[in-house]
């Protein structure tokens, strides 16, 4: 057997998986570019729990959680919302999703398994932490859904409501703080964030 494992060449691979598949997107966006994303939101969320709000949680973590929320997507390739939450495919998914998870874990060396159990098996992770990476995911839809529609791209408008939708069904205070401190800023142009406006 050989002593190579080609786990983190798969990761690598996420930033050739495109996301928004069935839509026409004005700016490609790729699973390495939305993990990120998705690790910075979710720490920056873990940070007003803990800081602003006062309860006890560690961002980097959460953030490490984040990072590997879609790292399935390297083998599955990105499930389109349509399919991936449809009743029919809901459960199918979540279990294939499983499945692929405990394959990649299997590519580690032994050593190593546990510490990336941790951040790879989402049914390993305390309630809090899957709280706030979904809350994250779906804050990093949503802006990435209205940066679309600043570039005049109109396919987006319908998923725009819709993830906005589920946000204020799933309100949280970290959420309701990013937004009212963070959000607006995004909507600036590169000039405007340089003049602090």
């Amino acid at each position: 057997m050989s002593n190579t494992s080609p786990f983190y060449a798969h990761l690598a691979r996420l930033r050739f998986i495109k996301r928004w598949g069935l839509m026409r997107n004005a700016v490609e966006e790729d699973v390495a570019q939305h993990s990120w994303e998705v690790a910075v939101l979710a720490h920056a969320l873990a940070v007003i729990r803990r800081d602003v709000l006062g309860v006890p949680v560690d961002p980097n973590a959460v953030a490490a959680r984040a990072l590997f929320h879609d790292a399935t997507e390297a083998i599955t390739g990105d499930l389109p919302t349509p399919v991936k939450y449809s009743p029919a495919m809901r459960q199918a998914t979540s279990h294939l999703e499983h499945e692929v998870s405990q394959e990649m874990l299997a590519l580690l060396p032994a050593a190593i398994q546990p510490a990336l159990r941790e951040v790879l098996d989402h049914e390993q992770w305390p309630a809090d932490h899957a709280q706030l990476v979904k809350a994250a995911d779906r804050l990093a839809a949503w802006l990435k859904c209205r940066a679309e529609l600043r570039y005049g791209n109109t396919e987006f408008e319908q998923a725009a409501q819709q993830i906005k939708g589920k946000i204020d069904q799933h309100m949280i205070p970290e959420v309701r703080y990013f937004l009212d401190h963070f959000g607006p800023a995004f909507e600036l142009t590169l000039d405007s964030l340089m003049r602090g406006d």
